[in-house]
């Protein structure tokens, strides 16, 4: 159903559907939740704002039509938002878009058969990360902190004014009892377990390429991030820069391994920014056309078979967004039955199967046969500053982006 249109302006939409705020947040419309910033700048149609933005209209229509009906047909397995429940244990965080629907109903199903009291506010991934983050900089004691927290990335869990600061603390355990993690990351290659034992890893978001055969014109086919860092593929590439836990892992990763160089050539890559249910649609652009465009690993299996759209796992390895699960050490007890549900089986599934997210659960099956990965591994995380890092690779991006 579509529920926005056109014609209709920004402040018609928040105030007809203010669960899209976040989403507007999230990809750079700022104040929409201010009353007298919304008076003035609400008067555009969102038609001229997207416009103005340089954002394809009808795919941001999609999406933002996505998320209403997401949240009208989904009213029915959500759990109490920020509501004070005496004895509950509280969840904040956000769940990745493919699969947050069955893990809410999963999250139901266990309330039920446990009678366990839930305060939650968990969110589609796709809402962002800024409100969360607000949460946790007004949180300046572990006591106010939500009992857990869920969500993807590095910069988050990692930044010193964000969670880094309690984990110094030691106010996190890893109350998973997962001694060893699935094959696919319990090898010498890589392993993806928090050696410190204060973060659980539930599974990681992949990203890879979708290489345009058409548009790749007499190019050589790019196998690795090694190829696509070369100069015939200088504004070219179509990456989730939307997607910020997505796109801050591909930055950290190539820093890693290509260095401060490695991320420059990335920005001169850049063509244009596309959220991951456009860009399977790239080949149907009729300018601007990408040769490749980097995605997590579920869109990939969105593309038509037999067309110019090709899928390449990066043979130098896809890298990684992890989507962790932070628990408070004081709250062991309490929140050991939900860390274990998280943790389970059956949630490993509807994480890897329903969503193709690989799960960390050893009695899982991927079904990744021997692809590689690009972790930037645990050492590297307790020896550098994360979100200094970040930071220094956005700017580098960005400069070389706006010489291509």
């Amino acid at each position: 159903m579509n529920h926005i249109k056109k014609e209709m302006t920004l402040k018609e939409i928040v105030n007809t559907y203010p669960e899209t705020i976040d989403f507007f947040n999230s990809k750079g419309f700022k104040g929409l939740d201010n009353k007298n910033l919304l008076n003035t700048i609400g008067k555009i149609t969102i038609q001229k704002a997207l416009e103005a933005k340089k954002i394809n209209v009808d795919t941001f229509l999609e999406l933002l039509n996505d998320i209403i009906e997401q949240d009208r047909n989904s009213e029915d397995v959500n759990l109490s938002k920020k509501i004070s429940d005496e004895g509950a244990v509280s969840v904040m965080g956000l769940l990745p878009c493919p699969v947050k629907n069955p893990l809410l109903e999963g999250l139901k199903k266990f309330q039920s058969e446990t009678g366990m009291k839930i305060n939650h506010e968990l969110k589609a991934a796709s809402s962002g990360l800024d409100w969360l983050k607000e949460d946790v900089i007004k949180a300046n004691h572990p006591e106010k902190l939500a009992d857990m927290f869920i969500s993807a990335g590095f910069d988050l869990f990692f930044e010193d004014e964000l969670m880094g600061k309690f984990k110094h603390e030691g106010i996190f355990k890893d109350i998973t009892g997962l001694t060893e993690y699935n094959k696919d990351f319990n090898n010498e290659n890589i392993s993806l377990k928090d050696p410190d034992g204060d973060y659980s890893m539930l599974a990681v978001v992949p990203a890879v390429f979708l290489v345009n055969t058409d548009a790749l014109g007499d190019r050589p086919f790019p196998k690795s991030w090694a190829d696509l860092l070369k100069p015939e593929f200088e504004n070219s590439v179509s990456l989730p820069i939307s997607d910020f836990d997505l796109f801050n892992a591909i930055l950290i990763s190539i820093y890693k391994n290509y260095g401060e160089d490695g991320v420059k050539k990335l920005g001169k890559t850049l063509l244009q920014n596309m959220h991951p249910s456009q860009m399977v649609k790239s080949n149907k652009l009729k300018v601007d056309v990408p040769a490749v465009t980097i995605m997590p690993y579920f869109f990939t299996k969105m593309t038509g078979q037999g067309g110019p759209m090709v899928a390449q796992w990066p043979e130098d390895g896809a890298a990684l967004s992890p989507i962790f699960m932070l628990t408070k050490k004081s709250k062991e007890k309490e929140l050991k039955p939900l860390a274990d549900f998280f943790a389970s089986k059956e949630i490993g599934e509807i994480l890897s199967h329903q969503g193709l997210f690989p799960t960390v659960n050893p009695e899982v099956e991927n079904n990744l046969g021997d692809k590689k990965f690009m972790w930037v591994g645990w050492d590297y995380i307790k020896n550098n500053d994360i979100g200094a890092i970040l930071k220094h690779c956005e700017k580098l991006f960005f400069q070389e982006a706006k010489k291509a």
